[in-house]
């Protein structure tokens, strides 16, 4: 998938978990267009809830070649014209202005009062420690949107049955150590706004690295 197509849908990935239903329409037909593998399908139909559904296949897209983005677009045709039509007016719009995918990205952090020169850097383990104490019971959408696969977060679950705490925070420990550089503050606070948490609290969370 181009970078472009990858920007995109993550700027649009709120729409997308508020009104998207992935149903089997959805996921059968990438499956026929050799976009999803069989495993795949699986997985995502496993999911309990629509939005864990939508996160993962938000997730699979970007790594399954160039026609991605554009059989997504077509499986929307028939049941979710609306979405289907921001996409690509959404598209459209940033082939005209190629600033706008930087502009895109950079507001999704936006709303958070977080110190620019922060977002690039790591969490630490302190960091992320108070951050699983904020996280209710949709903290695996995060996790999926972050990147972890259902079997890393069911384990995270088996290996703390006693304490949703220290599942929480055992997963974005282990989100850190397997993404290396790349699990940057940025990305989190990305994948943090499908959760409604004060703005504010994220600065109290990363205020010692300021």
């Amino acid at each position: 998938m181009e970078r472009k197509h990858r920007a995109l849908l993550q700027a649009h990935r709120l729409l997308l978990c508020d009104q998207l239903v992935v149903d089997d329409t959805i996921v059968h037909y990438l499956y026929q267009e050799n976009i999803l593998t069989e495993n795949q399908v699986e997985e995502i139909q496993s999911q309990k809830s629509n939005r864990n559904k939508t996160l993962l296949l938000l997730r699979f897209l970007p790594t399954r070649g160039p026609n991605a983005f554009n059989a997504f677009v077509q499986s929307l045709e028939q049941d979710f014209p609306w979405i289907q039509q921001k996409l690509l007016l959404s598209a459209q719009a940033d082939d005209e202005d190629d600033g706008g995918r930087g502009a895109a990205l950079s507001d999704t952090t936006a709303q958070f009062d977080v110190p620019k020169h922060i977002l690039q850097t790591v969490p630490s383990d302190q960091q992320l420690n108070k951050l699983a104490a904020q996280l209710g019971l949709e903290w695996e959408m995060v996790l999926l949107d972050l990147g972890l696969t259902s079997a890393e977060i069911s384990r995270c679950r088996a290996d703390h049955l006693h304490s949703s705490h220290s599942q929480v925070l055992a997963a974005l420990v282990m989100w850190k150590q397997t993404r290396g550089r790349k699990a940057t503050v940025q990305s989190l606070l990305q994948s943090l706004q499908i959760l409604d948490i004060h703005p504010s609290f994220f600065n109290q969370v990363f205020a010692c690295a300021s």
